[in-house]
């Protein structure tokens, strides 16, 4: 089967929360008629398929298999994003391009097994290059109020929003790329390698910005040890 050039819809849409990031409309790739399913059946039942057989699948053309991967690692990708560039007009329009340009470029990946470790890559160069061609700008809040919001008493709201307000204060006071592997290593869980493969350098760089970036914000959280 040919790869269908439609693209799956992965479109923000307003109001939405980190998880929402990519707020799908299932594509119309072929009728109820045709499948004997509804289109929310075909995805319930390809949410337990592993990433390598979805990417096989949406290699072959399988738009659902392909929104099956976009459910399942939007809100790590936007998550990311959001940090790096802490604006989420920002961040949305990243996460919409790297899901697009992989679904175009899909068939250029040569392990399917290969597919997250792609994303961020995708990820982590896009914010860079948003990073290095905007202007100096504002810090913005990361959530820290409906964080905040969820931790109980109103004098803990305050204190975890003061927080949350200080990690992001200290987050954007790093350079790009101290920010990104902070965030691939501490928030995400990456390993070095991967890490190294994301942001086109060395492991012996890579923990050298986790160092830097680490004192940089342990000086920072100082006040709330």
């Amino acid at each position: 089967m040919g790869r269908d050039e439609r693209s799956p819809a992965v479109l923000p849409t307003p109001g939405f929360r980190g998880d929402h990031v990519c707020r799908r409309k299932v594509s119309q790739v072929t009728s109820t008629a045709d499948t004997g399913t509804q289109p929310g059946e075909s995805l319930v039942r390809d949410a337990g398929l592993d990433d390598a057989t979805l990417v096989v699948r949406a290699r072959d053309g399988d738009v659902r298999a392909f929104e099956v991967l976009v459910l399942r690692y939007q809100g790590p990708m936007y998550r990311l994003a959001l940090r790096m560039l802490a604006s989420r007009g920002d961040a949305e329009d990243v996460v919409q391009e790297v899901f697009l340009t992989a679904w175009r470029r899909l068939g250029r990946l040569r392990e399917s097994a290969a597919f997250v470790g792609w994303l961020y890559r995708m990820t982590t160069n896009r914010c860079l290059n948003v990073i290095r061609a905007r202007r100096p700008m504002a810090v913005t809040d990361l959530d820290a109020r409906a964080s905040a919001d969820a931790a109980g008493s109103p004098e803990r709201s305050a204190q975890v929003g003061e927080q949350l307000a200080a990690l992001s204060d200290g987050l954007q006071q790093l350079t790009a790329e101290q920010r990104a592997c902070w965030l691939l290593r501490e928030v995400h869980g990456r390993s070095y390698d991967e890490i190294a493969r994301a942001t086109g350098t060395t492991g012996t760089a890579v923990r050298g910005r986790i160092a830097r970036a680490r004192a940089h914000l342990a000086e920072v959280m100082a006040p709330w040890r």
